[in-house]
């Protein structure tokens, strides 16, 4: 039987794209988003026969939404031998407004828990099969804070130590543990952006290198390679000179959005 991939925020954006690239490999899908029917029209426009693929309406901020879709997978598909946990909000906050406080929960009760609620249905049967592979979607976002970007900066610092810490738990059980960053990827979302976006790439690019990413298990890459150099030399500036260089850069809009 083929090899099964489960992808959450697979109706657009990189999950889409993500989705797509499996498929073109022979693999089934297990597709997961809130909008079920527009999975289901997308896979039937790229005429993915139906044996292939099964579409999961879950809301990954609801842990039990997840969870549930995560075992309704195993009962209809089996056990999947990579699972991307890709769903995720980026929206622009201001401490100072209190609505934003409201709106920082639920970012990370989306990008940060969801992602934890991803992976714990498949855990334990992936351990006991001794192999899988666990793919966290950070950002370029999570290697320094930026104005305006709070929630979503925080959020994928998290996302990048979770699975640093989840790789370190899983060491000689045969699962895998891979964090990839993607840098600007030319999405929906990111058309809104008000700023400068170097190395801006398409998603079905970012598609193929990610998978290349997985196949090889690699334990955390950024993509593009270009947005990982300055992503360390960020890393790296004194907190004087990295201030001076984005005050007064454009924010990030306060509307949600997701990916």
């Amino acid at each position: 039987m083929n090899p099964l991939t489960f992808i959450t925020g697979a109706s657009s954006g990189i999950g889409q794209a993500l989705a797509a690239r499996y498929h073109r490999d022979g693999w089934r899908l297990a597709l997961v988003a809130r909008r079920g029917p527009e999975m289901a029209a997308w896979a039937q426009q790229q005429q993915i026969p139906a044996d292939r693929w099964r579409a999961y309406s879950a809301d990954v901020a609801d842990t039990d939404s997840i969870v549930g879709a995560g075992q309704a997978c195993m009962v209809q598909q089996g056990v999947p031998d990579v699972v991307i946990a890709n769903a995720g909000i980026s929206i622009g906050m201001d401490t100072a407004e209190r609505a934003d406080i409201d709106l920082m929960t639920r970012v990370f009760a989306t990008n940060n828990v969801g992602m934890a609620a991803t992976f714990h249905p498949f855990l334990q049967p992936m351990i006991a099969r001794g192999s899988g592979t666990l793919v966290g979607i950070g950002s370029v976002a999570g290697i320094r804070g930026l104005p305006g970007h709070a929630a979503y900066c925080a959020s994928k610092a998290a996302v990048i130590a979770y699975c640093e810490s989840l790789r370190g738990e899983l060491r000689g059980t045969g699962v895998q543990v891979v964090t990839i960053c993607p840098g600007y990827i030319a999405t929906p979302l990111t058309s809104r952006n008000r700023y400068a976006m170097p190395f801006l790439m398409q998603p079905e690019v970012f598609a193929d290198k990610a998978f290349a990413c997985i196949s090889a298990g690699d334990s955390y890459r950024v993509i593009p390679w270009q947005m990982g150099v300055v992503a360390k030399l960020l890393r790296v500036l004194p907190n004087l000179v990295f201030d001076k260089a984005f005050a007064g850069r454009p924010r990030k809009h306060r509307q949600s959005g997701d990916h």
